[in-house]
């Protein structure tokens, strides 16, 4: 059975990734850029392709070191999510989280559909052609506006596999199967 290539926006960034042996604990649902307003809202670059589910979730976590905070309240706004989280009263205390990640706990994360996956499920993987040759691992994953980029090193260099069902035949961890294309050498 064929796994459909996708992993979600939901992401924990490749720079940010857990060792590949262990899960994280979160996953990040946005940045934040910067005040919206005077009472405290933050204004947060979005990260998850689900952000409707931040109703379903208490905490959000602030910063490298996951400080809890209250999720009090959320919108969309034009393309970016709009948060409000206890202890953050004024445009003053926002600006102080001007550039801070925001993450939810993994297991108050969205549910993936089959077939889906979180890109710190993907790096590391081994990949393989679909005639049995050993590409190397997949060591990072650059989003495009059309879809993500696998970046495959391996001893043969470095090769750049679009998430296309066309390329990505099957994911089935601790390895994926692909096909390439044409030019993707």
């Amino acid at each position: 059975m064929s796994a459909r290539p996708r992993s979600t926006k939901t992401k924990q960034p490749a720079r940010r990734r857990q060792p590949p042996d262990r899960e994280p604990q979160y996953l990040v649902i946005g940045r934040v850029l910067r005040p919206h307003g005077i009472r405290g809202e933050l204004r947060l670059e979005i990260h998850t392709d689900q952000p409707s589910h931040l109703r379903e979730v208490e905490t959000v976590y602030i910063g490298d070191d996951h400080r809890p905070s209250a999720l009090k309240s959320f919108r969309l706004h034009q393309s970016v999510l709009l948060l409000t989280v206890a202890g953050c009263e004024d445009r003053a205390a926002a600006d102080a989280l001007r550039g801070l990640l925001v993450a939810v706990k993994l297991e108050e994360a969205a549910p993936l559909k089959e077939g889906e996956y979180y890109q710190h499920q993907i790096v590391g993987l081994k990949v393989v052609t679909d005639v049995g040759e050993a590409l190397g691992t997949v060591a990072e994953i650059i989003q495009t506006g059309a879809n993500d980029v696998y970046v495959v090193r391996g001893a043969g260099g470095e090769i750049l596999l679009p998430a296309i069902k066309s390329v990505i035949l099957k994911i089935e961890p601790p390895q994926m199967v692909v096909h390439l294309l044409d030019g993707l050498r």
